[in-house]
C-alpha cells in the first residue's frame, strides 16, 4: 500500500507547505504549520466555483439599491448587534469561550423566529387546497424557501437540545433540530426543508467526505464553510455558524473564515459574572462595534435595556479614587465607573490596568506628573473599569487622570461627577467623538457635574439642546491642569 503524501498547513492563513518551517511562507506567522494528510487535487468546477450567483458586468449607475429586509429574532439587544435582525442568505459566525451561552441564545432566538413564522402563517391562513408546513419541514417545489427554522448540532444530541430547551422554558418548540456532522448530509436537508434561518453547532465538528483530513483541521473548516457559505447565498437561507476559540480567545481555524461570512460576533464575559456582552467585529450590513449585553437566569439570556446599572457601583456616599465616565460602544453611550488605587510602592512600583490599556496607563501618569504636577513615581497604581468592561477608546483618558488623584489625595469626587476626554501629551484635553451624546445619557441618568472638553460644550444659543442638559452643570477645559483644579474646587 502506497504511504499517503502529507503536507504541513498554516492554522492562521491556511497555506500549504510540502515541509515543515518555523514561520509561514504565506502570512510570515511563527509556529503554525501543523502536518496533515495531502487532499487530492479538486475537480476544475469545484475549485474556482464562486461563493455569489455569477452576473453580467454592469456599472453602479445601472444596479437597483435596495435596502436589505432584515428579520427580527424577538432579541432587542442580538438584534442591535446583528444591524436589526437577520438578513436573507446573509452568514453569521459567532464565536466565544465554551459554556458562555452561545448555543443558548441561538436556540432562543430560533424559538423566537419559530413562533412569529407560525403566528404569521396562522394568522394569513394557509393557501387554498395546500396544506401549512410545521417546523420549517416537509417538501418544496424546486428554488421556493420556507419560513421555518433549523438548527444543527454537531456537539450534542436530539435528547440533550431537547433537555436543555426545556430547562430553558421554551414549552412545546417547534424548531427543527438536526444532529448531523457529514456536511453533504446537511447540504442535503438545507436544500429539502430550505428554512429561513439555519445553525450550524458547530462548524469544527462539520467535516466533508471529500478531505480526509479530521472535522476541526484548517482544511475542514474552511472547506465546510465554504460550501455553506455557497449554499445560503443561492437559496437566500441565513446561516448563523458557530465558532470554538483558541486559548488566546480568537476565533479558532483559518483567519479567511471571518472574510467569508458577512458578520463576525464575539462572546464576551466572565464565566463567574451572570452578564454576557455580545460584540460585532464585522459586519457587512450594519454597524461595527455594537455591543448588546444580556444577564444569564435560570430561563436563559435576558437583555439588559439599561447596561449603565451595570458597570456602576452603588456606593451611599462618594468615595476616592472613583470618577464615572460615559463610553461609546458604537452607537450606545454608557456609563462605566473608573476606579484607581495607588498605595505606596517600593524600588519597583507596579502599575496595573484591568479593562484599559496598560501602556497608556504609563503614559497618562507621565502627563499627570509633567503637567499637573502630581508624582506617583514611587506609587504602586491599580486602575479598574468596574464590570468587566473594556475601553479601549481614549476618551476615557480624563477620567482616568481624576481617579487616579482623587486615591491619591485620599480625597472623592462629589457627587454626581462625570467627566470624559482624550488627553494628549502636551497635556491639552481633546474632544471626545459625539459628546452631546454622552452628555445626555449622563443627565438621563441623574448626573449633575460634568467635566469635558471646551470643545464638546453644547452652545448656548441651542436652547432646545441645553433643555435636555437640565439639572447637569458642564465645565469646559483646554489643559489637564484645569481639570484638576476645577476638581478639587469643586469638592
Amino acid at each position: 500500500m502506497a504511504k499517503e503524501k502529507t503536507q504541513y498547513t498554516c492554522n492562521e492563513c491556511g497555506g500549504n507547505s510540502p515541509k515543515w518551517l518555523g514561520k509561514c511562507p504565506h502570512c510570515n506567522a511563527w509556529n503554525t504549520l501543523i502536518e496533515s494528510v495531502a487532499e487530492p487535487t479538486a475537480p476544475a468546477k469545484n475549485r474556482f466555483a464562486s461563493l455569489a450567483k455569477t452576473a453580467e458586468v454592469t456599472t453602479l449607475a445601472d444596479i437597483e439599491a435596495t435596502d436589505v429586509q432584515r428579520t427580527p429574532t424577538g432579541h432587542d439587544e442580538l438584534d442591535r448587534v446583528l444591524g436589526g435582525g437577520i438578513v436573507e442568505g446573509g452568514v453569521v459566525l459567532i464565536g466565544g469561550d465554551p459554556g458562555i451561552g452561545k448555543s443558548t441564545l441561538l436556540l432562543q432566538a430560533l424559538d423566537s423566529l419559530q413562533r412569529a413564522w407560525q403566528k404569521t402563517l396562522s394568522d394569513a391562513g394557509p393557501p387554498q387546497g395546500a396544506k401549512a408546513p410545521s417546523g420549517g419541514s416537509g417538501p418544496r417545489a424546486a428554488g421556493q424557501r420556507g419560513g421555518g427554522t433549523l438548527y444543527v448540532t454537531g456537539e450534542e444530541s436530539g435528547a440533550q437540545v431537547a433537555l436543555r430547551s426545556r430547562r430553558l422554558g421554551l414549552d412545546g418548540s417547534q424548531v427543527s433540530v438536526l444532529a448531523e456532522i457529514q456536511l453533504e448530509k446537511i447540504l442535503a436537508t438545507l436544500d429539502h426543508v430550505r428554512p429561513a434561518i439555519a445553525v450550524i453547532d458547530s462548524i469544527q465538528t462539520v467535516y466533508s467526505e471529500q478531505l480526509t483530513s479530521a472535522p476541526g483541521s484548517v482544511a475542514q473548516v474552511r472547506e465546510c464553510a465554504a460550501h455553506l457559505t455557497r449554499a445560503a447565498k443561492a437559496s437566500g437561507t441565513a446561516i448563523v455558524l458557530v465558532g470554538h476559540v483558541t486559548k488566546e480567545g480568537a476565533l479558532a481555524g483559518p483567519r479567511v473564515l471571518e472574510h467569508m461570512v458577512d458578520t463576525v460576533l464575539y462572546f464576551e464575559g466572565d464565566t463567574h459574572s451572570s452578564f454576557r456582552l455580545i460584540r460585532a467585529i464585522k459586519n457587512r450590513f450594519g454597524a461595527v462595534n455594537e455591543i448588546g449585553v444580556f444577564a444569564m437566569t435560570e430561563k436563559g439570556l435576558k437583555g439588559v435595556s439599561n447596561p449603565s446599572a451595570i458597570f456602576l457601583s452603588q456606593h451611599s456616599e462618594p468615595v476616592p479614587g472613583s470618577c464615572v465616565m460615559v463610553t461609546l460602544e458604537g452607537t450606545r453611550p454608557m456609563l462605566v465607573e473608573i476606579q484607581a488605587l495607588v498605595d505606596s510602592g517600593g524600588p519597583s512600583p507596579r502599575r496595573l490596568s484591568v479593562g484599559l490599556d496598560r501602556d497608556r496607563l504609563a503614559m497618562l501618569l507621565a502627563v499627570l506628573h509633567r503637567h499637573a504636577g502630581v508624582a506617583c513615581m514611587d506609587q504602586d497604581v491599580f486602575v479598574n473599569a468596574v464590570g468587566g468592561v473594556r475601553i479601549s477608546e481614549p476618551a476615557a483618558d480624563l477620567a482616568v487622570m481624576l481617579a487616579i488623584t482623587s486615591s491619591l489625595r485620599g480625597k472623592p469626587l462629589p457627587k454626581g461627577f462625570i467627566a470624559f476626554g482624550e488627553v494628549g501629551l502636551a497635556g491639552e484635553v481633546r474632544p471626545a467623538p459625539r459628546g452631546q451624546e454622552r452628555l445626555k445619557e449622563a443627565a438621563k441618568l441623574g448626573f449633575s457635574v460634568a467635566v469635558v472638553p471646551k470643545a464638546n460644550m453644547p452652545k448656548k444659543s441651542d436652547k432646545a439642546l441645553n433643555a435636555q442638559f437640565e439639572g447637569l452643570t458642564i465645565h469646559g477645559v483646554d489643559r489637564i491642569e484645569e481639570a484638576m483644579e476645577l476638581a478639587r474646587s469643586l469638592v
